[in-house]
């Protein structure tokens, strides 16, 4: 019962973090330009991310440019876009596996099945959070590089977006839960392999023969 307990736990982790890292993925604010210029009615903030770049205007006007051109991009970019899809895919696997693998349901057939699934589940969960934490560090390093570069213009130079930090934040809840699967389901094999089922004693005593003749008969 206290299985199921902490495989809930984790559960409901790793779907916070697909969560996150999927509104990571598609939000425009990996990078963040305030711009204030002459004065407050001029003020201009561009937002960057992995598909669009957007412009918020002080008068309220808001307009989003697609980035068609994949080639075009840095390769922090490249890279970033593909290892975030890449966990999204592997966080929507380890959620549908992890479901069948879970204590609390009714799928995947007898314990042995369930314990192969719960493992790979967690097996996902890890490597989903591997490749979500990985190009947001990468991409927040590009950005303080860039920012401390005394040869960029201050007009280029960016501080990192909610998107990053969201991202960051969803990669560890997904590193954590995919710990918490794999290791609750090592927990059980070992408990099997210390505690194996006991055989019934096999008794020893003679059957009695049922042709021998009773004493009492001679009383």
């Amino acid at each position: 019962m206290a299985t199921a307990g902490v495989q809930l736990l984790a559960f409901a982790l790793a779907l916070s973090g697909v969560s996150g890292v999927l509104a990571a993925t598609l939000l425009p604010n990996w990078k963040v330009n305030m711009d204030a210029g002459s004065n407050i009615i001029t003020t201009i903030e561009r937002l960057e991310g992995l598909w669009m770049d957007c412009t918020w205007y002080s008068t309220g006007m808001f307009s989003c440019t697609l980035k068609y051109s994949v080639l075009a991009l840095p390769s922090h970019e490249q890279a970033a876009r593909a290892a975030m899809i890449l966990a999204c895919i592997l966080s929507a696997v380890g959620i549908c596996t992890s479901t069948v693998g879970m204590e609390c349901t009714r799928l995947g057939g007898d314990l042995e099945t369930k314990r192969h699934a719960c493992f790979a589940g967690g097996v996902c969960f890890l490597s989903a959070g591997t490749s979500g934490l990985i190009p947001t560090v990468w991409y927040t390093k590009e950005i303080i590089a860039n920012f401390l570069d005394l040869t960029v213009p201050q007009s280029n130079k960016h501080e990192p977006g909610g998107a990053v930090y969201l991202g960051i934040i969803s990669a560890v809840l997904l590193v954590i839960s995919g710990m918490i699967f794999c290791t609750s389901c090592l927990k059980k094999n070992s408990g099997a392999l210390l505690h194996p089922c006991k055989q019934p004693p096999v008794s020893t005593a003679q059957p009695e023969d049922s042709s021998a003749y009773s004493l009492k008969d001679y009383v």
